[in-house]
């Protein structure tokens, strides 16, 4: 797979204002038709622009390799499940990835998807059993709740469910893996940082070129697990 880019749209369009359309909407899809992020995954067949995001950051900090395997939770619509399949280079007769959403998706080549809530009770379980008693190497975490225009509250929201997804990790991860997951900008919580420096080797921020320069948007990497305690 080639390496992340930002390509290059020399038109910059623009969307007439609809009646019954919020500027908020029309603001998003103006921006989605001027992305070059959004053409290149359409040109190159992912199924988003965050595909590149995980991407760029595996072309950084090297965390997907053949024969890893992979959890992508808040997997849909499969961008990251799709780089992650790629570079791990798997297969549905060995599949070493596990996606999971409540949303539909697709089948994917070398990719067991279970359609689920990650919040529900039993969804680690589901998720444990998918790997089939394999310990993983690569906890991957785009998941947000849906925002609420009110930084605080979504800020409180976003790094629950980083602490839920960190704590998931810490139980299936075999030791040396990591943890990669969404957080917004405005500090994440202390505690939390606390917890995965004592459980890993390095604790980082990254945010990859594919983020827009203006969304809120981190990615809190966590390498070197040092295994159950």
């Amino acid at each position: 797979m080639k390496k992340a880019g930002t390509g290059h749209r020399g038109l910059h369009q623009r969307v007439k204002t609809a009646k019954k359309r919020k500027v908020s909407s029309q603001r998003w899809l103006e921006r989605q038709l001027n992305d070059p992020y959004v053409a290149r995954a359409k040109q190159e067949g992912f199924r988003s622009r965050a595909a590149y995001k995980l991407a760029e950051i595996d072309d950084g900090h090297h965390l997907l390799r053949p024969g890893l395997r992979v959890v992508d939770l808040g997997a849909a619509p499969g961008g990251w499940s799709q780089i992650a399949a790629d570079r791990v280079r798997s297969s549905d007769d060995d599949p070493r990835v596990v996606a999971i959403d409540y949303l539909d998706m697709d089948p994917l080549a070398g990719v067991v998807v279970l359609k689920k809530d990650f919040l529900d009770a039993d969804a680690p379980d589901a998720l444990k059993a998918a790997l089939g008693g394999h310990k993983a190497d690569l906890v991957l975490s785009d998941m947000a709740a849906p925002t609420t225009g009110h930084k605080a509250t979504d800020h409180l929201r976003i790094v629950a469910l980083c602490e839920i997804a960190a704590a998931f990790a810490r139980e299936v991860l075999a030791p040396g893996g990591a943890f990669l997951a969404k957080v917004f900008r405005g500090g994440t919580e202390h505690t939390l940082l606390a917890d995965l420096k004592r459980d890993f080797m390095k604790v980082q921020h990254v945010k990859p070129p594919a983020s827009r320069p203006d969304s809120p948007e981190l990615y809190l990497l966590a390498t070197g697990f040092r295994g159950g305690g």
